[in-house]
């Protein structure tokens, strides 16, 4: 948020307000509404009345709800508003009809803008994760504000991470292929580790496959099981030809990509590996706006 928005305090602790008139926003059902004290952002389900107190119930993302009596101290599309009860006839009091979902399963928010980009991201391998990211959780990441960056290979992890230069308002969270025990990729995660500033600000995690492909459930391509490769040829050439798609050219790998990703319709088609690591990634990127 922008302090600056605020005005400034008297000498002796009061707040004097500013001169700017601010705007009367309706608690409609699927405002989005940000709480300035404690960053909660969510849609709005409905207005009810506890105590004597007339209360906005939001509900975020993941399905989490919390009451906030109306009045000031919101924010929309990052400016400060006052939230009132809709008129007559709107949400007041009513049940909230079963929230949308995203394709990563998350509750849908509608009609909001997507959110600044935040200084933190999170990083993947390649091109193909960022992509299969993109297509189950873009709609959510777009929500916090969240980028998601391929690296191209994490051997020099360490050296990309100190020069991001991490720290509580820059956090990274990287997720790595065969990230295994006794596995290459879990020593170049503990080296990482070990760059000043990572730790609290840096999380990596991993899924157990050679490659994001993987993550993708047979039962999805209509086969029972991934092909086998045999040791020493290419991964991904070996995993189309097991399936009988063109696979001898550069071009023939990025197709049969393309023709994998457009199987996955949502989270359901994804293994439950790679989804708890996903989500628990963007809950550490956005802690701050989710407690």
């Amino acid at each position: 948020m922008e302090w600056n928005n605020w005005g400034p305090g008297t000498l002796d602790g009061g707040f004097r307000p500013t001169a700017r008139i601010v705007e009367k926003v309706p608690a409609h059902q699927g405002t989005v509404l940000e709480d300035t004290e404690t960053g909660f952002t969510g849609a709005v389900l409905r207005v009810e009345k506890s105590g004597g107190v007339h209360l906005v119930v939001l509900e975020d993302r993941r399905g989490r709800t919390k009451s906030f009596p109306l009045g000031y101290g919101f924010l929309v599309d990052g400016e400060p508003v006052e939230v009132v009860a809709p008129a007559p006839g709107g949400t007041y009091g009513a049940s909230p009809a079963k929230p949308a979902r995203t394709a990563s399963g998350s509750v849908r928010v509608d009609h909001a803008r997507a959110r600044t980009a935040r200084a933190s991201r999170i990083w993947v391998e390649g091109l193909h994760d960022a992509e299969l990211v993109e297509k189950v959780w873009g709609e959510d990441l777009r929500l916090e504000g969240i980028v998601v960056e391929p690296l191209h290979g994490v051997d020099d992890l360490a050296g990309a991470i100190r020069d991001f230069s991490p720290g509580p308002q820059r956090r990274l969270g990287i997720l790595v292929d065969h990230l295994v025990t006794g596995s290459k990729e879990e020593r170049i995660a503990a080296e990482a580790m070990k760059v000043p500033g990572a730790r609290g600000n840096v999380l990596i995690v991993g899924h157990p496959y050679v490659d994001v492909w993987q993550v993708i459930k047979p039962a999805v391509l209509g086969i029972g099981a991934w092909p086998v490769v045999p040791k020493g040829q290419d991964w991904k050439t070996g995993i189309l030809a097991g399936l009988g798609w063109p696979h001898r050219t550069k071009e023939d790998i990025g197709l049969g990509w393309k023709r994998l990703l457009s199987q996955v319709r949502t989270y359901a088609d994804l293994e439950p590996t790679l989804l708890g690591r996903v989500e628990e990634v963007i809950d550490f990127l956005t802690v701050d706006s989710s407690t």
